[in-house]
Formats: C-alpha cells, sequence, structure tokens
C-alpha cells in the first residue's frame, strides 16, 4: 500500500487526516501490528482514543485491521493516552492509542505497545515496511470486547495517593480528553475542583491543549486569582502531560516540578537513578544527588526514557523516576512506570498537602534564568547532519564540559546550552540556562556563534510543539 514514509516518526505515528494519515492507513497499521503482536506470542492488543475528531473513524479501522490479523482486540473506547496504557499494563500487554497529543486539530497519531514496552525507531520503520508491502498474514480467531477502564484507573490512584489536607485547585483540560476524567479523580482524592473546558471538544475551541505554551495557560492563571484556589493543573491533549501554575501565576517547568518528585520518591528509594533528558535544568542534578539518588541524564523522547528506566532495572538497579522537559514524568515507585498527566498531579497534591502553602514550595524551587525550547527550522535530513558538525567543531576550554549523548550539550559552572536534533520535525532544538542574566546571554551568544559557523543562516524561531 501507499503510505507517506513522513508519518513515521521517532516515537509514535501522526499525520494529517486525510491527506496522510487515514483510514487505509489505520486498517494497515492494525494488520501489521497485529501480525507481528502474534509473532511474539501477543494475543490481545488494547485499543483507545483521544478526543479528536478524526478518532471514531481511525479506531474503527485500526480495529478491522487487528481483528483481520487474528488479535483480541480490547475496545477502550475514548479515553487518555496513560488510561490506555494503563490497560495495556492490568488488562493485557499490548495497546495502541489513537492521538494526536498536542498537535493541531486537523493531526491525528498512534501511540504504541508491545509486549509490555513502548515502540520506536526501527520498529516504527518494521511497521512501515510491512504495510508498505503488504506482507501481513491476516489469521482467524480476531473479536472485539468493549471495556471501561475508567474506574479501576481512579480506583487505582485514588487508593495509591492520600492527601493531608484537602487542596482547593483549578484544573483546565483545554477541551481534550482528560477533561472526561480527571477533575472527578482529583475530586475522589478530596480535592474542591473549579474545572476550566472540560467538555471534550476535538475543534479546540477555546485555546490549544499544550501546557508548555505560556499563552495556553493564560485562562487558568486568571482562574486562580479570581478563585482564590491554591494551585492550577493543565494537560495536554492526549492527557499525559502536565502544567503546574502556583497562586502567584508563576508557570512550574517540569524540570523544576521533577526536583521536587525526587525528593519525595528518594525518601523511600534511597540511592535510585534518577532519568530526565538533556533539556532540563542544570539544577536538576545537584538537587537529585543532594536527596540522595543518582542523577542520570538521558536522550529526549519518551519512549526512550521508558526503555532505559526498564534497563536499568533489568541490570539489578532502581530507576523508581524519570522526566523530561516536555512534561512527561514516569513515575516506577508505586506506579507502572508509564507517563501520566493525571496521576503526576496526584503525586504532586500528596505532596503540597503536607504544606499550609502549595505555592510557597512551588516558588522555592531551584531556578535559574533560560530560554523557552528554541527551534531553528531546517530541510529535511539537514538537522542530524548539523549536529554531527557542530560536535566535532566543538572545542571548548575547561571548565567547560560537553555531553554528546544527544546533540550537544555543553556546562558551565554558572548555566548551559543545548544545541540538538528533533526526532520528530525537521528542526534544531535549543535551550539555553544561566544562573544570572548575563550568564545566560554570554552562553546563548558562545552556542549561537558556533552554530552559526556550520549553518550561517539559523534563524531563531519559538518551539512549535
Amino acid at each position: 500500500m501507499q503510505v507517506s514514509a513522513s508519518i513515521f516518526k521517532a516515537y509514535d505515528i501522526r499525520g494529517i487526516v486525510p491527506s496522510t494519515l487515514d483510514e487505509a492507513v489505520a486498517e494497515g497499521l492494525g494488520r501489521a501490528f497485529g501480525t507481528i503482536a502474534r509473532r511474539e506470542g501477543e494475543t490481545t492488543v488494547a485499543v483507545g482514543r483521544d478526543g479528536r475528531l478524526s478518532g471514531p473513524a481511525l479506531s474503527a479501522a485500526l480495529v478491522r485491521g487487528l481483528v483481520a490479523a487474528g488479535v483480541q482486540v480490547i475496545d477502550c473506547g475514548a479515553v487518555t493516552t496513560p488510561m490506555l496504557y494503563f490497560a495495556a499494563h492490568t488488562l493485557c500487554t499490548s495497546g495502541i492509542q489513537i492521538t494526536g497529543s498536542h498537535n493541531p486539530k486537523d493531526y491525528n497519531g498512534f501511540k504504541m505497545i508491545m509486549g509490555g514496552r513502548a515502540i520506536y525507531g526501527e520498529e516504527i520503520q518494521a511497521l512501515r515496511h510491512m504495510m508498505e508491502a503488504e506482507s501481513w498474514q491476516d489469521a482467524p480467531g480476531g473479536g472485539v470486547r468493549q471495556a471501561d477502564v475508567l474506574p479501576a484507573y481512579r480506583e487505582r490512584i485514588v487508593s495509591d495517593v492520600k492527601l493531608a489536607r484537602p487542596l482547593k485547585i483549578v484544573v483546565d483540560s483545554g477541551n481534550g480528553i482528560a477533561g472526561a476524567s480527571s477533575p472527578g479523580i482529583f475530586r475522589a482524592l478530596g480535592c474542591e475542583v473549579i474545572e476550566l473546558y472540560s467538555e471534550v471538544d476535538g475543534n479546540f475551541p477555546n485555546h490549544h491543549p499544550d501546557p508548555s505554551k505560556p499563552e495556553n495557560l493564560q485562562d487558568l492563571i486568571a482562574a486562580l486569582k479570581s478563585s482564590g484556589a491554591e494551585l492550577g493543573l493543565a494537560f495536554d491533549g492526549d492527557g499525559d502531560r502536565l502544567g503546574i501554575v502556583t497562586r502567584e501565576g508563576n508557570n512550574i517547568f517540569p524540570d523544576r516540578q521533577m526536583a521536587l518528585f525526587a525528593q519525595d520518591v528518594l525518601a523511600r528509594v534511597p540511592g535510585g537513578t534518577i532519568l530526565f533528558d538533556v533539556k532540563c535544568s542544570q539544577r536538576l542534578a545537584p538537587a537529585i544527588e543532594a536527596a540522595g539518588g543518582t542523577a542520570l541524564m538521558y536522550k529526549t523522547g519518551h519512549s526512550l526514557i521508558k526503555a532505559k528506566m526498564k534497563a536499568i532495572e533489568a541490570e539489578g538497579g532502581q530507576a523508581p523516576l524519570g522526566g523530561e522537559m516536555s512534561g512527561h514524568i514516569f513515575f516506577k515507585e508505586r506506579w507502572f512506570g508509564f507517563d501520566d498527566g493525571t496521576y503526576a498531579g496526584a503525586r504532586l497534591l500528596e505532596i503540597l498537602s503536607r504544606s499550609p502553602d502549595a505555592s510557597a514550595v512551588l516558588d522555592a524551587l531551584p531556578t535559574s534564568f533560560s530560554t523557552p525550547e528554541l527551534n531553528v527550522g531546517c530541510a529535511e535530513g539537514e538537522p542530524h547532519a548539523l549536529v554531527a558538525s557542530l560536535v566535532a567543531a566543538a572545542s571548548f576550554d575547561a571548565p567547560a564540559t560537553v555531553n554528546t549523548i544527544d546533540g550537544l550539550r555543553v556546562d558551565w559552572p554558572d548555566g548551559f546550552g543545548l544545541i540538538r536534533a528533533s526526532n520528530t520535525t525537521p528542526v534544531l532544538v535549543l535551550r539555553f540556562e544561566g544562573h544570572t542574566h548575563e550568564a545566560l546571554e554570554r552562553i546563548e551568544a558562545r552556542m549561537m556563534e558556533l552554530l552559526r559557523a556550520v549553518k550561517p543562516d539559523a534563524r531563531i524561531q519559538a518551539a512549535a510543539h
């Protein structure tokens, strides 16, 4: 079959409906995924979808393909991506979520788990090759049953998380799928919840469901001020990422959240390895080590972090927590190790409920002066070649230290600069941080000088997540 190679990303499949992704692609994916699943001894696959308008048709086509391949499908209906992951950890071990995540409304895609692991990279390309060649193998024995996973999911969170006192919070779901479940879970924990945009609407009529963008938090900040609530929580379109805003309207970025989560988790898992990606603050590793943990900087990508956490545990280590600057937080301690905005929000509330002033706890976390994530547009295929040139050209005197695990990250005693290739779009991803404004400006100038030596036309733009 004819499929657009561009939709097969590093960590998932994602495209524009119907130009690059349609029902034929969904059905072909079902047949290919089902074929590979059966080869691995997987007989059952859970399927869910977010609130996008194209979700029901794509889901029906995907299920047809899976059934044709001889797979038993558990249809979870409209759920957050974490709820689908929950199904694939409690009802079976494989699953596919139909989601466009935080992309514009005409996008959709597929996040996949096979035999308990998030599939990425070469495994996604293997699906593409099978679809192109139509080399899947249909088989008898397929079928479908419906499952409502919300009651078990809610009960698992409510039985795990205990608040020391009730909190008054504002929850902005941005008309994404989290609106159908998250406010009710926070109420079940004992919170007073003021809801913004909980109605699931794939047109996203109020603002885009992407809490990593400050402009999408303005309604939440206003509601915090007018309601007297202690804290604001915001979710992305499929509910696997969390945004946090304090009473004063301060956005607590995920690397600062990680410092708080690490202190809490390490109190129960002393010496554990805490993973974070190369985009995170220089302040995070010392906070982890001060709390008695081992700090491990790793590549960006939710599938990569999850795989590394599993690898550490397979080698006899403990990796109770991981997180990314993008807002994916992975709790293995007391949870399943997958990224879940609602569960991360619940764990945050548990910590903050022990203090009389939740916002003060958050505002006291270590901070620096930093840029948001920045992008430099490139030609298709150019970013990785540029990064290779940068790494080859990089020459920094002590006390600078160079890390090339994912792009080029240079740390000085007073800040860092990062230039890496995105794995999902043809852009370079940049981030700069300094302990002072002057340090930030110096580091940004130094890194941009290096970049322009290999790409003279480099132009910075805000990240279009």
